[in-house]
């Protein structure tokens, strides 16, 4: 009855979802014995499997007496049953102080933190680490802290594979934490551990985008976005986490690692093959082996190409500032050369529509958050993210953007400008706007994927800009003159119209060409990141790249050069104004899916999978 009073623990659950009827080496069938155990929940959290103050290693009799009873093709599994049991059937807590060996000596010094270590000469890729992880966190289905993926190599003669198990590496420099724009993350002083705080966070997945080995996962349940903390709050009682406890292989230890050294060995780019480069982040994992693994090891997944999540609220946001960035930035530059009294024919309804799609991409990206009532959390992280940042340089330009818009409305009533805002108003809008884009960019430039480079994006961002905003002044120019029928607005659309069109041209067909451009990359004989989204872009997005190409090709080319052929329209030619209207539309539809391909066709970096 002794065993009665044993609890159960993570080894007895592991243990009866191990033991089935396996395969050795030779193909021979090998039944382990049942295991009728069932995981107990103390509290919330499955109960201690050692006692960090007492026990020591499991007796060599008994280790000898398992290697022994499996033969020399005993597996892991099975050495690791037979402790388990011979500690059991003694009576004593089950495998007390086994893993005080995969745990630190003493805590981190000075200059040091904890790490994990993997021993891949031990990893047998079982995925025992994966479901530990998923059981103690109370993971949804689909969510995972932890992986496991397959690298494969060598030749017809000797191939060789290699699972590699990975999670949050708690890297020296986090760009999880430098990105994030509410600071839901925080690297512990003495532990070095990076913990995200759940209650912090609102939800905008920028982290998920920052972080180049795709550690924090998003849970569209909760709202917010999780990962792996070490176990800390087992550490903090001397516990192994719950996938260093659950590795029949012991493949995985807590390790003190000293930050120079961290640093020194990123110098080497040497990680894992097929991973991000180390120096981005400086990972803290450290990844053993004996073996002298082949030069053209590369994880199984390294040709597959597979679109990403394409974030619509951040597609139409983008488009939208844009549009409306650059709307208002054509009318200063057309406000140098026009006269005063043509300008005040157009300016109200301009103004006002550039503003109403301002106004719209902001309120559109809050549909992004998964928790927008936290919306106003978003300043926080000013000192060091360019989410925040983004964030505030669109606020300034949308406040200032009402005043301009205002103006003309307002002005003629309440001040002695008889309604003509003042010049400096409108360059400091314009002004604040560019702040806003230039933002943009760098918040996709800090995630160091080379599609979303910052000369690219850059490039990319201000064409849409330009083309955007030559489209919504023609617009407004031509139905200013249907509807007001004024002399001056006649005269705007007779002289300005043209210049609106070539520009349009010149400015549409500089950026379709800049985008063409990516498909050289199909020519590279190394499978870059680039190669990978030229591939998604020719292979499974083909149809919205096609798409994208044609809406650029009719709104910003063909149909501005049919109204230069048919002559200079007179502002009484009402009948263009539909048609001007669907050239605008047609712009539109096509920089919103070339920003749909800007988040799909990305190829992200991440640790070998495949498995």
């Amino acid at each position: 009855m002794a065993n009665a009073t044993v609890p159960a623990t993570l080894v007895d659950h592991y243990l009866r979802l191990q033991r089935r009827p396996t395969v050795g080496v030779g193909g021979g069938a090998r039944a382990a014995s049942a295991d009728t155990a069932s995981a107990r929940m103390d509290g919330g959290r499955l109960a201690r499997t050692y006692d960090a103050g007492g026990g020591g290693a499991v007796p060599a009799a008994a280790a000898s007496e398992g290697a022994a009873s499996g033969g020399s093709g005993a597996t892991a599994v099975d050495r690791f049953a037979r402790a388990h049991d011979d500690a059991s059937a003694a009576g004593r807590r089950a495998l007390t102080g086994r893993y005080s060996a995969l745990m630190p000596a003493t805590s981190p010094g000075e200059g040091q933190q904890y790490a994990f270590e993997v021993d891949l000469d031990a990893c047998s890729g079982c995925k025992s680490c994966v479901a530990a992880c998923h059981a103690m966190n109370g993971l949804e289905d689909e969510e995972s802290w932890r992986d496991v993926g397959l690298l494969h190599g060598g030749g017809d003669a000797e191939p060789v594979l290699q699972h590699v198990t990975t999670a949050c590496h708690h890297c020296l420099d986090p760009a999880c934490m430098h990105a994030c724009p509410v600071d839901a993350y925080e690297k512990d002083p003495a532990t070095g551990i990076v913990k995200h705080l759940d209650d912090q966070c609102f939800g905008c997945q920028y982290c998920t985008l920052a972080c180049p080995y795709d550690a924090p996962k998003y849970s569209a349940a909760k709202g917010i976005v999780r990962k792996c903390d070490m176990c800390s709050d087992r550490l903090a009682e001397g516990e192994a986490p719950a996938c260093v406890q659950s590795c029949p292989g012991e493949a995985i230890r807590i390790r003190v690692v000293d930050a120079d050294q961290v640093v020194e060995e990123s110098e080497t780019n040497l990680f894992v093959p097929g991973a991000p480069e180390p120096g981005i982040t400086l990972p803290t994992t450290t990844y053993r082996t004996a073996r002298a693994l082949p030069r053209n090891m590369i994880p199984a997944d390294y040709y597959s190409v597979n679109p990403t999540a394409p974030h619509w609220p951040l597609i139409v946001m983008l488009a939208l500032t844009q549009l409306s960035v650059g709307a208002f930035l054509v009318e200063q530059v057309l406000g140098l050369v026009a006269p005063s009294a043509l300008m005040a024919a157009i300016r109200p309804l301009h103004s006002a529509s550039a503003l109403v799609f301002g106004l719209l991409a902001l309120a559109v990206s809050v549909l992004h958050l998964g928790r927008p009532q936290y919306a106003y959390r978003a300043v926080i992280g000013l000192r060091h993210s360019w989410l925040s940042r983004e964030i505030v340089a669109f606020g300034l330009f949308a406040g200032l953007a009402v005043t301009y818009a205002a103006w003309p409305w307002a002005g003629a009533h309440l001040l002695s400008a008889g309604g003509a805002a003042p010049p400096w108003l409108g360059w400091t809008v314009a002004g604040f706007g560019v702040a806003g884009i230039g933002c943009s960019v760098m918040v996709y430039q800090f995630t160091q994927k080379d599609f979303w480079n910052g000369w690219s994006t850059g490039c990319k961002f201000l064409l849409t800009a330009a083309v955007l905003g030559l489209a919504a002044a023609w617009l407004s120019l031509m139905v200013t003159a249907a509807w007001t029928e004024s002399a001056a607005s006649a005269a705007a659309l007779e002289r300005y119209g043209p210049v609106l069109c070539r520009s349009l041209i010149a400015a549409a067909a500089f950026k379709l060409v800049f985008e063409a451009a990516l498909f050289r990359h199909l020519a590279a004989r190394s499978t870059t990141s680039l190669k990978r989204t030229a591939l998604l872009m020719s292979g499974a997005l083909s149809q919205t790249t096609v798409a994208r190409f044609a809406a650029g090709v009719v709104g910003g080319i063909a149909m501005p050069a049919l109204v230069l052929l048919s002559g200079t329209p007179a502002g009484q030619d009402v009948m263009l104004a539909p048609f001007v209207a669907m050239l605008f539309v047609a712009c539109l539809a096509g920089e919103l899916l070339e920003r749909y391909l800007f988040f799909a066709a990305v190829a992200s970096p991440k640790m070998p999978g495949g498995v």
